[in-house]
């Protein structure tokens, strides 16, 4: 895997360079790595989908309610978790994260009822709660704002990434039959297993600051940490926000609202891609799963490109609307009646490009409209609100469909979401930054701004 930001980087010697390459080679890889695992083990529930409701008797509303109730969990320690971060370091608390819900994974291959699927989705979301933006907060913590759309796609990529990954790997233990066990349980026991063994990892891999860092020479550690604090001087010279005033911002307002919304398109998309491959296809379980890793394929191509453009111009909205617009667009014609599944894939491999491909630069936005604190939290509150959009998505879709509404007008409601997404966005206001991809102060490139459109 290629990291967007570790392969910009040249063989320059500059101080500026050396550090940034050694701090991307540190950081992402590992960031990396736990999202891959996160996000299997909140979307694997997607590839056991069909083997799991027809052995079980779930309903599509049953599945869909008990795979976005994960994230009624997953909002309790939101602002907690990226304020922990922000003050204290990532290192436990990640580690804590990690070993629970890898236990909490593996639960969830022992149920039998419906009230045991939310008690364990439930269990899970809690597990996992505080993770995404204490990364995101975390990031910030190690990369200058010029850098950091391609600092966070190394994070963000990995979601495609654990799909593309796990889609085949499933498809393989779902065919397990061990003691009598469905291959659907194993699945999610045997999946559980790697987050616990990275949690211990954690605890002795992980840096919480620059200043910690043996792995950074003295005169590193100086520079990274200065190239830091003159951004946060900045931002406080510009206007000094309280905790409490950050929440009530009308650009964080906004940037929640879109993210609901365009996470109500990811997660549904996520959990009904097998079937929709299926439905229009006719493969078997098995295949379909497997076929299913594609489109998240896609989206790794992808994601590097236009996160680079993104540090590069300054177009952090742009880089985040035209996603979500072309995401909406290729997802709504892949119903178009009558046409071959070849067309119909086409459609779904390049929706599900742009549907993982806004989110580095849109996680940029939070950091360069507030103070550290305040960012932190707002960070937390907006991931609180948009992944209410994860809860409604699977619900709202799993209703429709047990209600008789076909999947055409499901998927029409998940593109008019990425719609509003991206309309949301457009009235958020962010000041232009300076200096663009230039290691030189300051102060001697201020003619070098670049409007944010």
């Amino acid at each position: 895997m290629n990291f967007p930001f570790v392969a910009s980087l040249g063989a320059g010697q500059s101080l500026a360079d050396r550090t940034r390459k050694k701090i991307s080679k540190r950081i992402l890889p590992f960031v990396f790595l736990l999202y891959v695992i996160a996000y299997l083990d909140r979307a694997n529930v997607a590839f056991a989908k069909l083997p799991m409701t027809a052995d079980l008797g779930f309903s599509e509303a049953i599945f869909g309610f008990g795979s976005g109730i994960f994230f009624i969990g997953y909002l309790l320690l939101e602002i907690p978790g990226a304020l922990i971060v922000e003050r204290w370091g990532a290192r436990w608390w990640m580690a804590r994260i990690l070993i629970t819900w890898g236990l909490c994974t593996a639960l969830i291959g022992m149920i039998h009822t419906p009230m045991q699927f939310y008690v364990a989705r439930t269990l899970l979301g809690i597990a996992e709660g505080g993770f995404f933006p204490a990364i995101v907060v975390y990031l910030t913590h190690w990369f200058r704002k010029r850098d950091r759309a391609r600092a966070m796609a190394g994070f963000l990529i990995a979601s495609p990434a654990a799909l593309v990954i796990g889609s085949p790997i499933s498809a393989y233990i779902l065919q397990f039959n061990w003691f009598g066990l469905a291959g659907w349980r194993w699945m999610f026991i045997l999946e559980g297993i790697p987050a616990v063994v990275v949690g211990i990892i954690t605890i002795f891999y992980m840096t919480d600051h620059p200043r910690k860092a043996d792995w950074l020479s003295p005169e590193e550690q100086d520079w990274i940490t200065s190239q830091l604090e003159e951004e946060r001087l900045q931002k406080r010279a510009s206007g000094h926000l309280s905790l409490w005033q950050g929440l009530r911002h009308r650009n964080v307002m906004l940037l929640a609202l879109a993210s609901c919304f365009g996470n109500i398109g990811i997660f549904a998309f996520v959990l009904w891609l097998p079937t929709m491959i299926q439905k229009s296809s006719g493969l078997s379980t098995v295949l379909s799963t497997a076929y299913s890793a594609l489109p998240f394929a896609c989206a790794l191509v992808l994601i590097p490109i236009i996160s680079w453009y993104s540090d590069r111009t300054g177009k952090r909205k742009v880089c985040v609307i035209g996603p979500l617009i072309f995401a909406a667009t290729f997802l709504a014609l892949s119903m178009i009646p009558n046409q071959s599944f070849a067309v119909v894939f086409a459609c779904l491999c390049i929706a599900g490009a742009f549907t993982y491909s806004w989110g580095p630069s849109f996680w940029v936005l939070p950091t360069l409209i507030l103070g550290e604190t305040a960012a932190a939290a707002s960070i937390g509150l907006i991931n609180i609100i948009g992944n209410l959009g994860s809860f409604f998505g699977p619900s709202i879709v799993g209703a429709l469909l047990s209600h008789g509404f076909s999947l055409t007008i499901v998927v029409l409601f998940l593109s008019s979401c990425f719609l509003v997404s991206a309309a949301l966005v457009s009235g958020v206001f962010v000041r232009p930054e300076v200096a663009l991809n230039s290691d030189k102060p300051q102060e001697t490139v201020r003619t070098r701004q670049t409007t944010l459109s």
